[in-house]
């Protein structure tokens, strides 16, 4: 048997420097500054809707991207915090009422209609930059912040990744609302979080079996 001692250094001696995380907060900001490039990116490459004047005139327009854009800020600070095993799991909590909000300014017909219509219906065009926009925006932000929180000690990994795909998703869901006059923020919120929710359960449901098989 080896003592106590013994292996502690022997696993001191092989020990690598741990290279610290930088801040929560300071990582959210990270990934919030490529949300706004990408923001910038396409308003120069497609630009921002027609219609963004008069919309910006209609007080639940403003509540309801404002409230998105807050989402996503919130979320996203929460999904950092929660990606260290020292924060309270009450951070997850923490974009929970502009979320409400939100949920609030989609009103009947955005749940009923997932993607809202003009007079002559949805043009094949308009869908393909849509899309493309859905895509443009989501992925890079997915992308960047899997990798930004890999690198954490997680306790809770499907709180982590919640409230990481409900940032991407109302960030999303921010830029359709300036560059598309599609309203898909259902839509949008249903993609991201039931992805996220599907990858949870497949972890939990393989996670066991392999480490079974591992035995």
């Amino acid at each position: 048997m080896i003592k106590t001692s013994h292996l502690i250094e022997a696993l001191a001696a092989d020990a690598r420097p741990v290279r610290r995380l930088r801040p929560p907060v300071l990582r959210a900001a990270l990934w919030l500054l490529l949300a706004a490039l990408i923001f910038g990116l396409l308003a120069v490459g497609h630009g921002v809707r027609p219609d963004l004047a008069q919309r910006l005139e209609q007080p639940d327009f403003i509540v309801g991207t404002a409230a998105a854009l807050l989402t996503g800020v919130l979320a996203a600070v929460a999904s950092f915090m929660l990606n260290l095993p020292d924060r309270s799991r009450g951070w997850a909590l923490l974009p929970v009422p502009a979320l409400l909000v939100w949920m609030a300014t989609l009103g009947y017909g955005c749940l009923v209609n997932w993607v809202s219509i003009g007079p002559y219906g949805v043009q094949v065009g308009e869908t393909a930059r849509c899309f493309a926009t859905v895509l443009m925006t989501s992925l890079p932000l997915s992308l960047a912040m899997l990798a930004m929180l890999r690198h954490g000690a997680v306790l809770s990994a499907s709180t982590v990744s919640l409230t990481g795909s409900l940032a991407v998703a109302a960030i999303t869901a921010t830029a359709m609302s300036i560059f598309h006059s599609l309203d898909a923020s259902v839509m949008i919120l249903v993609w991201n979080l039931g992805t996220a929710v599907l990858i949870v359960a497949l972890g939990r449901w393989l996670g066991p079996r392999l480490a079974a098989a591992g035995r």
